[in-house]
């Protein structure tokens, strides 16, 4: 992996789970990272403490995604970090904060809970994106966060896919527009993986061998699988490669 040494990112969504992971991942290669997080204040300090505890910097960005402001508000507080650390601009920006209500198929799926993941999955990282253009060295990543789902039907819900659709397309149209800066977009597509919130489906014999079974390779995937992808796609090595998607699921349901 290239040396992610006096680069700065910014992971969304930081403070548990896969964010963490990526968060800690690009740490360890070298970046000061900014762990956003939009409630979970204790979760996020704990992460950064970890990231410290490794020889790593980083620093947290609270701010609620999906309401009046959420921009605002984080770029207000990542600013404010970065000023404290000396620096001003941002070499890589991880889309990763998420929202998906499962079980809601669309004859359930109301205008209220449609809004929400649309604010959150598609709207937050657009307009985050608008706001730290300026700030975003030429040269940089932006990375995004899709899911599995965009590629198979899910029977959880109609809502999410359709958000990480959307997310995908503004990434590959994103990187056309970029490319006379040297700035590259591409998004990490992700599928089963083992985390706090997928726990109690995993504890389920039955679902976990459903999982297993739709897997080439065989297995659950780990936080490290996804982070590591993120990691190379911001490193040097990955500077050839722009507006596409990285299928991370250890191949389910080819």
């Amino acid at each position: 992996m290239g040396n992610l040494s006096g680069k700065v990112a910014l992971v969304t969504g930081a403070s548990r789970g896969i964010g963490r992971g990526i968060a800690e991942r690009l740490a360890r290669d070298g970046a000061l990272v900014a762990v956003h997080y939009g409630s979970n204040e204790a979760a996020a300090k704990e992460c950064v403490a970890a990231i410290a505890g490794a020889g790593g910097r980083a620093l947290t960005v609270g701010a609620e995604l999906g309401v009046p402001g959420d921009v605002d508000t984080l770029v207000g507080g990542l600013e404010a970090g970065l000023r404290a650390h000396g620096e001003a601009a941002l070499d890589i920006l991880v889309h990763n904060a998420g929202l998906n209500l499962m079980g809601r198929p669309i004859e359930v799926l109301t205008p209220e809970e449609f809004d929400e993941m649309v604010a959150v999955n598609v709207k937050a990282p657009f307009f985050l994106t608008q706001r730290l253009l300026p700030r975003l060295h030429d040269g940089g990543r932006i990375i995004n966060i899709s899911s599995v789902s965009t590629r198979i039907a899910s029977a959880h819900g109609i809502g999410y896919p359709l958000t990480k659709g959307a997310l995908e397309v503004f990434g590959h149209t994103l990187a056309k527009y970029l490319g006379p800066r040297n700035i590259t977009v591409n998004s990490v597509v992700v599928g089963f993986t083992r985390t706090d919130m997928t726990a109690d489906v995993l504890a389920d014999p039955a679902n976990l061998e459903r999982n297993l079974a739709l897997t080439a390779l065989g297995r659950i995937g780990e936080i490290p699988d996804i982070a590591d992808a993120v990691a190379f796609l911001a490193s040097d090595d990955a500077r050839w490669i722009t507006g596409t998607k990285i299928d991370v699921t250890g191949g389910v349901n080819l």
